[in-house]
């Protein structure tokens, strides 16, 4: 196997959380060489960011719509998309044992979408920002905040391991990076704090509105299904090739097709659930982690 087929191989089994942060990096790595010419050809640097950031007027905001979902793939420095990236990667992992890759992708970007949103309308209503000059929304935080706050309520009480802190309830994280932002708001960067807080809230609506069984994002996914379709190149071969249908011959031995039972699989799912609740992710056994990560690809 080439170098080709292995990107490609490791392409096809990616996670959509992997193939998110790869996207991300691959973009700042992209801006970072561009900053890197216009500075040795004393070019404006600006000339292509500005018409990806999100603005918070909506004059500017009306001449370059697509901006409310790019301004998440750009990021001001190595801190931030190291941070969001982090944080996406250790959510996202738990976030798809309890939801699907499609279900994460609403939450990711309708998370940036309702932040970006939360913070145009806090730079126009709250007094405090009068005098503000112009400002422009970047990076990924809010979709982040979605996913994380997202798993946070559909599993509270499930703990995990960080490094110097031991074992540590989910919410607990969610709780203190929500009131970080909140206590942060006063001392700069306001309006990329209510854009993480706006995420966090639809974050926290959309998966008790999910349990509630009202899905208020179901139009959105399937636009994100209608989207996918487009690269979906498998499709374009099935609808391609032609189908040739052969008589089934009897055959005079019965065969017998194994039955998957599917409240066995859920009880199964059910029992590694509740020792994540007990004991945290890590005390799954390899074969309950493969497990785990099936089932929640097949949803």
């Amino acid at each position: 196997m080439g170098p080709a087929d292995k990107f490609r191989y490791k392409l096809q089994t990616a996670t959509v959380v992997e193939k998110l942060i790869a996207i991300n990096v691959l973009v700042f790595i992209l801006f970072f060489l561009i900053k890197t010419i216009t500075f040795l050809f004393k070019l404006p640097s600006d000339f292509i960011t500005e018409w990806l950031v999100f603005p918070k007027e909506i004059g500017e905001f009306v001449f370059k719509p697509w901006s409310i979902i790019t301004y998440s793939f750009l990021h001001s420095g190595i801190w931030h998309i190291l941070s969001n990236m982090l944080i996406l990667y250790y959510a996202g992992i738990y976030f798809l044992n309890y939801f699907s890759s499609k279900k994460l992708l609403t939450f990711y970007f309708l998370g940036i979408i309702i932040g970006a949103l939360v913070y145009m309308l806090s730079y126009n209503l709250f007094p405090a920002f009068e005098a503000t000059g112009k400002s422009y929304l970047v990076g990924a935080s809010a979709g982040v905040m979605s996913v994380l706050v997202g798993v946070a309520t559909k599993v509270p009480n499930m703990r995990i391991r960080l490094m110097f802190l031991g074992s540590i309830k989910f919410w607990y994280i969610a709780a203190f990076l929500v009131v970080i932002d909140i206590i942060q708001i006063p001392f700069g960067n306001a309006g990329g704090h209510f854009a993480h807080l706006g995420g966090a809230f639809f974050g926290y609506m959309y998966t008790k509105q999910l349990a509630q069984g009202n899905d208020i994002a179901s139009g959105f996914e399937k636009f994100i299904n209608w989207f996918i379709s487009l690269f979906d190149s498998s499709k374009k071969q099935k609808a391609t090739m032609k189908t040739v249908y052969k008589k089934k011959r009897a055959s005079p031995y019965k065969t017998k097709v194994p039955i998957i039972n599917k409240d066995e699989k859920q009880q199964k799912i059910d029992a590694i659930l509740d020792k994540i609740s007990t004991s945290g992710y890590d005390s799954l056994t390899k074969q309950e982690k493969d497990f785990l990560f099936q089932a929640g690809k097949d949803k």
